[in-house]
C-alpha cells in the first residue's frame, strides 16, 4: 500500500507554506490537484518537478479509481487544493476516504486555512463555531440566511466578490443591530482587509471601499 500526503497550500502569501510541504511535495511520486496551471505556479516557485494529475469537484470515480491504483503500488501521492487544505469545501474528502477503504496511510501535512485565519483576527468565540462553505445561491439560500440569525453560536461562510454585497443585505436585514459581524477580504494577500461592526456597519464599509476579491465572513452571537 501506498501513503496519501494532503498537503495544505498558501491561501495568497506563497511564504506561508511549510517547510514539511515543501519536503512532502518534492518527496512525492504523484501530486493530484484541484487545477494543474495553478499548481505548476506554486511548484515552480519552490524549485520541485513532480508528475501532475487533475482532481476536482467534477472529477469522477474513474479518477479517484487511478490515484487509489497508484497507491496500491506503493506510490506516495500528494493531494493539494487550490488554496488552503484540502478537504475543506473541496472534494478532497472523497479521495481521502477511498484511499483509506483500500487500505492506505493517510497523512495530514497541516498548514493555512482561510477559515481559522478568519476566525483568528475576528476577536469572536472560536471555541464551538458552523462552517457553512458557501451559502447557496438561489434554492435554500433564504433558509441559510434564517439559520445563520438564529444560530446561537459563531458562524463562517465563504463568499464571492460578485455577492457579497447581496449576501450584506440579506444578512442586515435577519441580524439584530447588536449581531457583531466580521468580513475578511483577500486574506493574507497584498491588499487583505478586515472589516468590523454590525451587519450592516460592515455593508456601509464594503460600499464605501472595494468589493473585489475572496472573502470570508464571520458571524457572532
Amino acid at each position: 500500500m501506498g501513503t496519501l500526503y494532503v498537503v495544505a497550500t498558501p491561501i495568497g502569501n506563497l511564504a506561508d507554506i511549510t517547510q514539511r510541504a515543501i519536503d512532502t511535495l518534492r518527496a512525492a511520486d504523484l501530486i493530484a490537484c484541484e487545477d494543474t496551471r495553478h499548481t505548476s505556479i506554486l511548484l515552480r516557485h519552490l524549485g520541485i518537478a513532480a508528475p501532475l494529475t487533475s482532481y476536482h469537484q467534477h472529477s469522477g470515480p474513474v479518477k479517484i479509481e487511478q490515484v487509489v491504483r497508484a497507491l496500491g503500488e506503493g506510490k506516495k501521492v500528494a493531494v493539494v487544493t487550490d488554496a488552503g487544505t484540502p478537504g475543506v469545501n473541496d472534494p478532497g474528502g472523497k479521495l481521502v476516504a477511498a484511499a483509506a477503504a483500500a487500505g492506505n496511510q493517510i497523512v495530514p501535512i497541516p498548514g493555512p486555512s482561510a477559515i481559522v485565519a478568519a476566525l483568528s483576527v475576528s476577536g469572536l468565540p472560536a471555541d464551538d463555531f458552523r462552517f457553512l462553505g458557501f451559502l447557496p445561491h438561489k434554492k435554500g439560500r433564504q433558509t441559510a440566511i434564517a439559520g445563520i440569525a438564529a444560530a446561537e453560536t459563531t458562524v463562517v461562510f465563504y463568499e464571492s466578490t460578485h455577492r457579497i454585497l447581496k449576501t450584506l443585505q440579506q444578512l442586515a436585514d435577519a441580524l439584530t443591530a447588536d449581531r457583531p459581524v466580521v468580513v475578511c477580504r483577500e486574506l493574507t494577500k497584498q491588499f487583505e482587509t478586515v472589516y468590523r461592526g454590525s451587519c450592516q456597519e460592515v455593508l456601509q464599509q464594503l460600499q464605501a471601499g472595494v468589493t473585489k476579491g475572496e472573502f470570508v465572513v464571520v458571524v457572532g452571537f
